[in-house]
C-alpha cells in the first residue's frame, strides 16, 4: 500500500466526541422523544418494538390514525403517539388451556 492511502484527509476523519451534525429531515428529533415517552408506558423494548410494529404494518394497509396526523409524522410516529395518548395498548392474552 502507498502512504497517500494510509494518511486520513479531513473528508474521512470523524472525530471521537463531536457533537453529532443536526439532521435535515424534519421531524427526527421528535422520534427520539416520542420513544421515550412511548417506553415508559412500554417498559419492555422489545415488546414496545413488536407493539409500533404491528401498528406501522396496520397504518400502512390502510387501517385509519386514531390521532389527528400531521403532515411530517410517519406511520412509527403516529403509532407511537397513539401509545402515548392511550389509544392502543397491550393486552396478554390468556392462555387457554
Amino acid at each position: 500500500m502507498s502512504e497517500k492511502a494510509l494518511t486520513p484527509t479531513p473528508e474521512n476523519v470523524v472525530v471521537f466526541g463531536e457533537e453529532k451534525p443536526s439532521s435535515q429531515l424534519p421531524g427526527s428529533t421528535m422520534k427520539s422523544a416520542l420513544v421515550e415517552q412511548a417506553s415508559e408506558i412500554v417498559t419492555d423494548p422489545l415488546v414496545l418494538i413488536n407493539l409500533v410494529s404491528q401498528r406501522v404494518r396496520q397504518l400502512n394497509a390502510g387501517r385509519s390514525p386514531l390521532i389527528d396526523r400531521l403532515p411530517s409524522m410517519g406511520a412509527a410516529d403516529v403509532a407511537l403517539t397513539e401509545i402515548i395518548e392511550g389509544k392502543i395498548k397491550l393486552v396478554e392474552k390468556a392462555m387457554e388451556i
